[in-house]
C-alpha cells in the first residue's frame, strides 16, 4: 500500500502543533517554579496544586480516553464472539471515577500527599513501598505499549505508513513534551488532543452510517460475518464470571493508577478534586460512544463492497484494527484522515500521563528516600526526566508485539487490580492496616493470580476454577478469578495486621518478635501519616474553589 501524501502531512502538522503546545506549557512550569514556596520537583509531579477544574477534567478524562479505549471498545463491539455487552470500558470507567471522587479524592488531597505511595511510605516504610512500586511500573509499561499499538496498527491501515515508524515517531514526540515540562504540558496538551478527539470522531459518524456498504446497524449483515450474531452480543449464564471480572477489573483497577490519583492531588482542594473525578466520569462516558457506535457500523457492514472485500477482518485475525478499517474503507479519505488523527491524539493524552506517573512515584518515593536523601531539587528533576525516557522506551520495545488492543488493555490493569488496589483501600481506609498484614496480603495476592496463569504471558495456570475451557491448547479461564485474588489480598491484610496487633497488644505474641518493628514505633508513624505544616494548612485555607 502506497503511503497517503496529504494524510502523512496532516498528521505531522498535528504534531507539531501538539509539541509547540507542549513546550510552551514547559515555559509555564518554569515560571511557576520560579514563585513556587516548596519543592520544585512538586511543581513537575503535581503542578504546584494549582491545576483549576476545567484543566482537571480535561486531563483527567484525557488520561483515561487513550487509543486502548478508543480502539478496544470498538473491537469488542464488533467481534461476533463478544459484542456491545462485553464492551465494558464506558460504563466501567464512569464508576471507576464515581468511587474515586467518593471514597479517594478527599483522603488523598487532604494529607497533600505528591505520589500514591505516599501514603504506603508514610506507614509502612521504604522496602515495602519499592515493592509496590514494581507491578504500578510494570502496568505501566504495558500501557504504553497498549496505546502505542493501537497508533501503529492505525496508521498503517490508513496512511500505509510502516507500524513501526508510527510508534517510534508518536512515542518521540510524547517523551519530548512531557520531558519538557512535567504535568503542565500534559495537561496543557490534553485540553487540546481531548476537543480534537471529541469533534474528529462524532464526524465521522454520519459518514460510516451513511456508507452504502452498511446496512440497518439494527442487525448484523449476515454476509459479513460466518456466525450472523448481532453486534450488540450475549451474555451466557456460563460467561457471567468472566464478564463480572472484566467489568470489576477496569472499574476498580482504575482506583490503583497513580496516573488517577496523581489529578487529584493536582487540584487545589480536596473539594475541587471531588469534583474533578464526578465531571470526568460523565466525560469520559460519552468519549466512549463514537467507538460503540464504529464498532457496531461495522459488524453492519458488507465488506464484499468495499476494496477490502472478503473474507472480512475478524475472520482474518484483524478485529483489533477494526477502528481504523472501518474509517479506511468506509469513509472519504479526508475523514479518514481526522480519524487516524483522533486516534493519536488519544495515544498521546495517554502515553504522557503514564510516563509521568511512573517517572512521579520512582522519583518521589524511591530515590528521594532511600537511593539519595540528600538530593537537591535540580538532580530530582534529571531524575524525574530520565525515568520518563527509560518508560518510554520500554513501552514503546514492547508496543510490537500483540495485535489485540482489548487484551493489552486488560493486562495492564491486571497487576494493579490483584496487588496495589486492596493494599491502598487497606491503607486508607483501615487504621488497624500494618506492615505485616500488607506483606501477607501482597504476597497472597500475587500468588493467587500468579498461579491462575496468564495466556498472553504464556503462564499457564496451577490453579484450575470452575467453568475453565481449553481451546487450542490454551486454557482460559471463566470464573473471576482476578476478582478472587484481590478481595483476597484485601481479607489478608485486615486480617493479619488485625491478629498481629492483637497478639503484641495482648502480650501473647512475645514483643521481641515485633521483627519489623510495627508496634514500637506505631505513635510515631501515625504522626508522620499527615504530613502537613502550618505553612500547608494556610495554604488549603487560601485555595480557591
Amino acid at each position: 500500500m502506497a503511503v497517503d501524501v496529504p494524510g502523512l502531512v496532516a498528521v505531522v502538522g498535528f504534531y507539531i502543533v501538539i509539541l509547540i503546545i507542549g513546550i510552551w506549557a514547559s515555559r509555564k512550569s518554569k515560571k511557576e517554579e520560579k514563585t513556587c514556596v516548596g519543592n520544585k520537583s512538586e511543581v513537575t509531579i503535581v503542578g504546584g496544586r494549582n491545576i483549576n477544574v476545567l484543566v482537571g477534567v480535561f486531563t483527567m478524562t484525557a488520561t483515561w480516553v487513550g487509543g486502548g479505549y478508543i480502539m478496544g471498545t470498538a473491537e469488542a463491539v464488533y467481534s461476533p464472539a463478544q459484542g456491545l455487552i462485553w464492551a465494558v470500558g464506558p460504563p466501567a470507567y464512569l464508576i471507576n471515577f464515581l468511587l474515586g471522587g467518593l471514597f479517594f479524592a478527599k483522603p488523598m488531597r487532604s494529607k497533600r500527599y505528591v505520589t500514591m505511595l505516599d501514603p504506603f511510605q508514610h506507614r509502612y516504610g521504604n522496602m515495602f513501598t519499592t515493592a509496590l512500586l514494581l507491578p504500578a511500573l510494570a502496568s505501566d509499561i504495558l500501557w504504553v505499549a497498549c496505546i502505542l499499538a493501537a497508533l501503529g496498527g492505525t496508521m498503517s491501515v490508513i496512511l500505509g505508513l510502516s507500524s513501526t515508524l508510527s510508534i517510534i515517531i508518536s512515542a518521540a514526540v510524547s517523551i519530548i513534551y512531557t520531558f519538557l515540562g512535567g504535568l503542565y504540558s500534559v495537561a496543557y496538551t490534553d485540553i487540546i488532543q481531548l476537543s480534537f478527539i471529541f469533534v474528529s470522531l462524532w464526524l465521522c459518524i454520519p459518514f460510516l452510517i451513511l456508507s452504502p456498504a452498511v446496512t440497518d446497524i439494527s442487525q448484523t449483515a449476515l454476509v459479513n460475518q460466518s456466525s450472523g450474531n448481532s453486534w450488540i452480543g450475549e451474555l451466557e449464564p456460563a460467561d457471567a464470571g468472566k464478564w463480572a471480572d472484566e467489568m470489576l477489573l477496569l472499574a476498580l483497577g482504575g482506583l490503583a493508577y497513580q496516573a488517577l490519583h496523581q489529578r487529584i492531588l493536582s487540584a487545589a482542594s480536596s473539594a475541587q478534586a471531588q469534583v474533578t473525578c464526578f465531571a470526568a466520569a460523565g466525560a469520559v462516558f460519552v468519549m466512549g460512544i463514537p467507538s460503540v457506535i464504529i464498532g457496531a457500523v461495522a459488524a453492519s457492514a458488507d465488506w464484499n463492497q468495499t476494496t477490502y472485500g472478503l473474507p472480512p477482518p475478524y475472520e482474518r485475525g484483524e478485529a483489533g484494527k477494526i477502528l481504523p478499517l472501518a474509517l479506511h474503507y468506509l469513509t472519504p479519505t479526508w475523514v479518514s484522515v481526522l480519524g487516524i488523527g483522533s486516534v493519536a491524539a488519544a495515544v498521546m493524552s495517554s502515553m504522557d500521563s503514564v510516563l509521568l506517573s511512573s517517572a512521579s512515584m520512582f522519583t518521589q518515593n524511591i530515590y528521594k528516600t532511600t537511593l539519595r536523601k540528600q538530593a537537591s531539587e535540580r538532580e530530582l528533576q534529571r531524575v524525574i526526566r530520565l525515568s520518563v525516557l527509560v518508560v518510554g522506551l520500554a513501552g514503546t520495545g514492547l508496543a510490537f508485539g500483540d495485535d489485540s488492543v482489548f487484551t493489552l488493555w486488560l493486562v495492564s490493569g491486571d497487576l494493579l487490580y490483584c496487588t496495589i488496589l486492596p493494599q491502598l483501600i487497606s491503607v486508607l481506609h483501615f487504621r488497624c492496616a500494618n506492615s505485616y498484614g500488607a506483606i501477607s496480603g501482597y504476597v497472597g495476592g500475587l500468588l493467587l493470580r500468579g498461579m491462575s496463569g496468564e495466556p498472553l504471558l504464556g503462564i499457564p495456570p496451577l490453579l484450575l476454577f470452575p467453568g475453565w475451557r481449553e481451546k487450542d491448547g490454551v486454557i482460559t479461564q471463566y470464573f473471576p478469578f482476578r476478582t478472587l485474588a484481590m478481595l483476597s489480598s484485601l481479607i489478608c491484610v485486615i486480617l493479619v495486621s488485625w491478629l498481629t496487633e492483637l497478639g503484641f497488644c495482648h502480650q501473647v505474641i512475645p514483643q521481641s518478635w515485633d521483627l519489623l518493628g510495627v508496634f514500637d514505633e506505631k505513635k510515631e508513624a501515625e504522626g508522620e501519616e499527615t504530613p502537613v505544616s502550618q505553612e500547608g494548612k494556610n495554604f488549603i485555607l487560601n485555595t480557591k474553589f
